[in-house]
């Protein structure tokens, strides 16, 4: 049976600077980063193991942009925001590479809420979105400015 529940939609009305939104887990495995960099971001560290042992990384690492895929499949589902996560400019960094074995997760935090001035039936909210592994140690550090609207 599948879990048919959603949470309900977040609008601008809903959110405070503070909350906290935390996301399912997603256990990566050397076959998903393989793929994924197969296919994205063929670089040896991506790619093969045994390469991989002789490059910056010591070992088999996630594509940057692997992570950032799996923390936009996170958040979404854990900050499910009226119309969309409609991304208005972002910085990520990468702390330490994610590696094969690691159950990743995103924890968001709301940081500002900026009521657009022309129009008002939005705001930019500052979110950072922190995916960190099973050790709690993070991976990717996300800062992005999201549009989220009022409701009708």
């Amino acid at each position: 049976m599948t879990d048919t529940h959603k949470p309900p939609l977040i609008y601008l009305e809903d959110l405070s600077v503070g909350d906290v939104f935390v996301s399912k887990t997603h256990a990566l495995d050397a076959a998903q980063i393989i793929a994924f960099a197969s296919q994205f971001d063929p670089q040896p560290f991506h790619l093969d193991p045994d390469a991989a042992r002789d490059t910056l990384f010591q070992g088999l690492a996630a594509s940057g942009w692997h992570t950032a895929a799996l923390t936009m499949k996170l958040l979404v589902e854990s900050f499910p925001v009226a119309r969309g996560v409609i991304g208005a400019g972002a910085e990520v960094i990468w702390p330490q590479p994610t590696r094969p074995d690691d159950v990743v997760k995103v924890t968001s935090m709301v940081l500002s809420i900026t009521p657009s001035r022309s129009k008002p039936d939005r705001a930019i909210v500052v979110v950072e979105s922190v995916t960190s592994n099973q050790r709690d140690e993070a991976l990717q550090k996300l800062t992005s400015k999201v549009v989220v609207f009022r409701r009708s």
